[in-house]
């Protein structure tokens, strides 16, 4: 079998717990952005269709999360990248430990 194709690639994310923010005290929905950089190619329109700003661009045109915590959930960067390179996931605001 080969292993490759089972595995996931590896993927940037903004590891920013809800916690964190002073907006989620206030019931605000938390979401983590997931970049995968292997299927990547920097076209820009994840940061073009971001309303809030939340993806930019590095200084060689690949997406950076710069506002994690300013993500609405709208997933239009998810829906428009052409490489489905982008994953938004809303989070409950608990951080599982070991699996529990």
């Amino acid at each position: 079998m080969n292993n490759s194709l089972n595995s996931r690639p590896q993927a940037y994310t903004s590891e920013t717990s809800a916690s964190e923010s002073p907006a989620s005290k206030k019931g605000k929905k938390h979401f983590t952005q997931f970049i995968f950089r292997d299927w990547c190619k920097a076209c820009g329109i994840c940061s073009a269709f971001c309303p809030k700003g939340v993806i930019g661009k590095s200084a060689t045109g690949e997406p950076v999360i710069e506002h994690p915590d300013a993500c609405i959930g709208c997933r239009f960067c998810e829906l428009h990248c052409p490489d489905f390179a982008i994953t938004i996931r809303e989070d409950n605001g608990s951080q599982a430990t070991n699996g529990t």
